[in-house]
């Protein structure tokens, strides 16, 4: 079904385009466009009969509705009647009683045809939607297809007005080009064009101007409705590039607010560096917020995730030597990941023990002051964990652990670590003997 529907929008691209142009230069045509037009209609009026089979989603259940009954009732109640008045074949019924099918009311009744145009419009938005196409190209596409349709009705209906005519000289086409009707149609076509794109940007050369009453109308309202597509086009192109460059001025706005702020208070030069580092930072890994993205997941999904990402190096961590893989898998669905800057503090030494950290990538070094002019530095990597003395000897956290480079840490809270091992007096004996292990 998805190919039918693709299928039908080359129709409808090309249904769009000979419309207007049929409209304006119908006599001018050849009659296998007339043949043309008769098969397209008998696929659109395929697509009605198929319409009947195809389910839909209830808007009120979001349930999958495939009861014939059902959506037979929707659809003739919905879009049949439009469906059914744009494959009409107008033409044929007017050749029928006028021996031609160029009579105007039944180039007026074809117009219907466009309605055709709501496939392309949705289209578009199942595109706008779709995470495999980018989403400013494809607004930038609809915002084109639009103003091109604008300009090639327009031109074309302008044509018509002066085509039909008593005087051809004192038309919009005929005071420039004598006898027009002469000419080449892909001239005329071209003429008619040219006059429409200048008059939707305003240019307005002057060289093509209305030369009587109809045209002058039609030029009034051409005119008005530019002034809504062109507010269109401007408020949706503005919308595009001010959502592109908003997050920018909001990263310049808070480290202004964070300069002003250190300034005011008379913050030491170190804190103030710490402050704009780790502003910087959250505006260099905007993409790498994995915590906001797996909070916004279901349980089930978040702990997969969790699990692929990070499970095999809890596993591998000292402390949790022995452990099962549910235990195991419990922590890790519990683990927050965040990333730090290089040169900012995870721990200060003395501080209450709340986390126990795990680090995933990067690095860290831990000071710890013995005496004032003494001090004992070492250096921790991936895979390696802090702050276990302090959370599992409930002590201040003895160590300052600073990151130096780019990092991402595991942060485990401890009342959270604690139900999970209390659940087995095993696992909690595990715990204490992994770490006197490595501490003796």
């Amino acid at each position: 079904f998805r190919l039918w529907e693709k299928f039908l929008i080359v129709l409808v691209l090309y249904s769009a385009w000979i419309c207007p142009f049929e409209f304006a230069f119908r006599r001018y045509l050849p009659s296998t466009i007339f043949l043309v037009d008769n098969i397209i209609n008998s696929f659109f009026a395929i697509d009605i009969v198929l319409t009947f089979f195809v389910a839909f989603v209830d808007h009120k259940s979001y349930l999958l509705v495939d009861e014939p009954k059902r959506i037979a009732v929707r659809y003739l109640s919905t879009w049949f009647i439009f469906d059914a008045c744009s494959t009409f074949p107008f033409q044929t019924i007017s050749f029928f009683f006028n021996g031609h099918s160029k009579s105007l009311g039944f180039k007026l009744l074809s117009v219907l045809r466009l309605w055709r145009l709501h496939h392309v419009n949705s289209l578009f938005a199942r595109l706008e939607k779709d995470i495999r196409f980018n989403y400013f190209w494809t607004r930038c596409t609809k915002l084109f297809s639009v103003t091109l349709f604008a300009v090639h009705c327009s031109g074309c209906f302008n044509y018509m007005i002066a085509d039909r005519y008593p005087d051809p000289e004192r038309t919009w086409i005929g005071a420039v080009i004598p006898n027009f009707m002469e000419h080449n149609l892909w001239v005329r076509y071209v003429t008619a064009i040219y006059w429409s794109i200048t008059t939707l940007t305003t240019t307005g050369y002057g060289d093509l101007h209305a030369e009587n009453t109809r045209e002058m109308v039609f030029g009034i309202c051409y005119m008005l409705f530019n002034l809504g597509l062109t507010s269109y086009l401007i408020g949706n192109m503005t919308n595009l590039v001010v959502h592109g460059t908003s997050h920018t001025k909001n990263f310049r706005d808070t480290i202004q607010a964070a300069s002003e702020f250190a300034s005011r208070n008379k913050l030491p030069k170190h804190m103030e560096e710490q402050m704009l580092s780790h502003i910087c930072l959250r505006f260099k890994t905007e993409g790498l917020k994995q915590q906001e993205t797996l909070d916004g997941l279901p349980k089930a999904i978040r702990s997969s995730i969790a699990e692929y990402l990070f499970f095999p190096i809890v596993q591998k961590v000292y402390l949790f030597q022995g452990f099962s893989f549910n235990l195991i898998f419990q922590l890790v669905t519990e683990m927050q990941a965040e990333y730090y800057p290089p040169k900012e503090d995870v721990i200060l030494q003395n501080e209450a023990p709340a986390y126990l950290y795990i680090i995933v990538s990067g690095a860290v070094v831990s000071n710890f002051s013995l005496l004032p002019n003494l001090q004992v530095h070492g250096r921790l990597t991936a895979g390696e964990i802090f702050g276990e003395i302090g959370v599992l000897c409930n002590m201040s956290q003895p160590f300052t652990i600073r990151t130096t480079e780019l990092t991402q840490i595991l942060r485990l809270n401890r009342t959270t670590l604690f139900n999970i091992i209390r659940q087995s007096r095993q696992d909690a004996t595990i715990v204490m003997s992994n770490l006197f292990q490595v501490f003796n």
